[in-house]
């Protein structure tokens, strides 16, 4: 009888045991399943508090890609799981100008109003250019170009050179013989395909993607970008004219520019 009570207590406990385990692994399932502001999601997904709703994790992207960038999240990665993300330091999006990965999806998850422009008959055409997958952020303590070490791997990588990442060429005053070369990227441009930070010379990349929320600020809808034609055009018909009166406004900006005084 004793053996018996012994064996069944055995069971019990080993029982709770496994249960624990199971729960630990389960709740880390759930944890991983959550949204990650900082993944990277293929062209035309929508925004991230979205996404894991609307992706019905079939895996279609996945099997498309033909760089195989894109792959579905498991335990432990940041996206969640069964949803198709991809790590551009691995493998970066190489811009499919058919971009594969996007017409097979059947939730609208990755939406193709959101990588198409106008055709000339007024209907949609795929152009890659238009993802915005994310922007790329460059480290300018790391970045060997900002220190004048002679490096352009990332601007001459990337698919839309001169226009998601230029040149900025200046004299180095300390030596008066050498010339920075530093990287710049214009947000406007950029579609956080990664290609830079897959190139990225230095140890840990220098360059690399974040999802343009985290990278980018915002200004408030009152400040008005007044050499930009598009912003200008909300001041038509405030019935307003808001100025600002300095000593400086009381010339023409021809005038106080040619004025050394």
């Amino acid at each position: 009888m004793m053996a018996d009570r012994r064996t069944f207590l055995r069971e019990i406990f080993k029982g709770a045991g496994l249960s624990t385990i199971g729960g630990a692994v389960w709740s880390g399932f759930i944890e991983s399943s959550a949204a990650d502001p900082l993944v990277l999601r293929p062209p035309g997904a929508v925004p991230e508090e979205e996404f894991p709703a609307k992706c019905i994790k079939c895996g279609r992207c996945v099997e498309n890609c033909p760089f195989g960038t894109l792959r579905l999240a498991g335990p432990g990665d940041r996206a969640a799981i069964g949803t198709p993300h991809f790590t551009a330091r691995s493998v970066p999006c190489y811009m499919c100008r058919d971009i594969p990965c996007v017409p097979v999806c059947p939730s609208g998850a990755l939406d193709k109003s959101l990588v198409s422009d106008k055709d000339d008959s007024g209907g949609q055409r795929l152009d890659i250019n238009k993802a915005k997958m994310g922007l790329a952020v460059i480290d300018r303590e790391n970045c060997i170009a900002c220190w004048g070490i002679q490096c352009d791997a990332c601007h001459r990588a990337c698919p839309l050179i001169d226009k998601a990442i230029v040149l900025n060429m200046s004299r180095n005053e300390r030596t008066g013989r050498h010339a920075f070369m530093a990287p710049e990227v214009k947000a406007e441009h950029c579609t956080g395909c990664g290609v830079c930070e897959r190139v990225c010379i230095t140890e840990k990349a220098s360059i690399f993607v974040l999802p343009r929320k985290i990278a980018m600020g915002k200004a408030q809808d009152r400040y008005i970008r007044g050499w930009k034609a598009e912003d200008e055009k909300r001041l038509e018909g405030l019935g307003t004219d808001v100025r600002t009166n300095t000593p400086r406004s009381s010339k023409s900006a021809v005038d106080y520019l040619n004025n050394a005084d």
